[in-house]
């Protein structure tokens, strides 16, 4: 930490203010706060807070947790440069009795209401039809929007849940109203309802892919294409999904194909996460024993939600020491290379995002013909209503 300097930028309501420091392992908490102080005269501050990977707040009160600060920053700047980065400034948020702290830029309240308030639907326009699913937090339904003349489908949370799946509603709300994208639900509004808060997205009415057998491979390659694109648009805004697996996969009888539920995405400050969230049976091998990841983690999930739908086998439990491998002879050549690519062990040797795309397999069906999946969908919807109708 002393072999350089660092820059410290201080947020305040009125601009930024940046500081060097030469030498970090000698700045005490009271420096800081005296550096603040000249920033800020008239307001009484008395500790600050940074973020850290996920956008939570951390308050510093002492020069304890000031050196944890400056390890946390210190840390992230070596991961940065070795990824070919420049590094940002610490970014500081002064707090104190008369301070009207600066809103955090991922997890803000003013952000909330203007997503709230943004949309054009209320619960006294909603008819709810049915009950689609039931998981973080809350219960999907399909229903009715009567102004809209349109079928949505509405996730209920209630409000008294734990602060961690509050966090996981923000994030998912936050990612929703900033994507806009063919391949990620369209997301319509969001309001209150006296304890609840009702997010309404479309509704895909072939569901998740996760209920579907075996999927010829001429449809899983054009699904492919669009979970590739859908997830190569999320990092692009630097978004982690974190999640990636067939129940999150969505597929339409027009032959469309979307990513959903955002509740455990994190945007990436550095290209490199650290916190344990998701699904196990589809977290890559550096996810499961807690090492940092980044984006090839999602590589890896694509691998094995694809290789699992084509096994049918349910959820693959993949062993520390080999990712698991297809049958030979029963898939063909790309689709094995991209499977495989997409598991390697180690995360460097897996397919960036450009790399991804330009894969054969992707290639090979990246030929915008919504149709293949379309009439897939309508003919499996088709067999379940004939089977639904004989077991009456």
């Amino acid at each position: 930490m002393d072999t350089e300097g660092i820059e410290i930028r201080i947020k305040t309501p009125v601009g930024d203010m940046d500081s060097s420091v030469d030498c970090p392992s000698l700045l005490s908490f009271n420096d800081l706060l005296v550096a603040i102080r000249d920033v800020m005269p008239e307001t009484t501050i008395t500790a600050f807070e940074y973020e850290d990977e996920v956008g939570d707040r951390i308050t510093v009160r002492s020069d304890e947790e000031l050196k944890a600060m400056l390890s946390y920053y210190c840390n992230n700047v070596k991961e940065q440069r070795m990824n070919g980065l420049l590094p940002e400034p610490l970014q500081i948020f002064p707090r104190g009795m008369l301070c009207v702290c600066v809103p955090s830029l991922k997890k803000s309240s003013a952000e909330l209401k203007k997503i709230l308030t943004n949309g054009q639907i209320n619960g006294q326009d909603i008819q709810y039809q049915e009950q689609l699913g039931h998981g973080n937090g809350g219960t999907v339904y399909k229903a009715y929007h009567l102004l809209g003349n349109r079928v949505l489908a509405v996730k209920v949370i209630p409000l008294d849940i734990t602060v961690e799946l509050q966090k996981q509603i923000m994030s998912e709300l936050e990612i929703l109203y900033k994507c806009d994208s063919s391949y990620i639900i369209t997301f319509y509004s969001a309001f209150f309802v006296e304890n609840r808060i009702s997010i309404c997205t479309e509704y895909m009415d072939g569901g998740s892919l996760d209920v579907y057998r075996r999927i010829p491979e001429h449809v899983l390659g054009r699904i492919s294409v669009a979970v590739v694109k859908g997830l190569t648009y999320l990092w692009s805004l630097k978004i982690l999904h974190r999640d990636v697996k067939p129940s999150n996969m969505l597929v339409n009888t027009r032959g469309q194909v979307k990513l959903c539920d955002f509740g455990v995405s994190t945007q990436l400050v550095n290209s490199i996460a650290k916190t344990y969230v998701g699904t196990n049976a589809y977290m890559a091998p550096e996810r499961i024993s807690g090492e940092q990841y980044g984006i090839h983690s999602d590589v890896w999930s694509v691998g094995i939600s694809f290789m699992e739908i084509q096994k049918n086998q349910g959820s693959l439990m993949v062993r520390c020491d080999e990712p698991p491998v297809l049958p030979v002879g029963q898939f063909s050549q790309k689709f094995v290379h991209f499977i495989t690519q997409c598991m390697k062990r180690l995360p460097k040797e897996r397919p960036a995002p450009t790399n991804l795309m330009d894969h054969a397999f992707i290639l090979l069906y990246d030929d915008g013909n919504a149709e293949v999946v379309s009439m897939w969908v309508c003919r499996c919807l088709e067999e379940r209503r004939a089977q639904a109708q004989g077991q009456m």
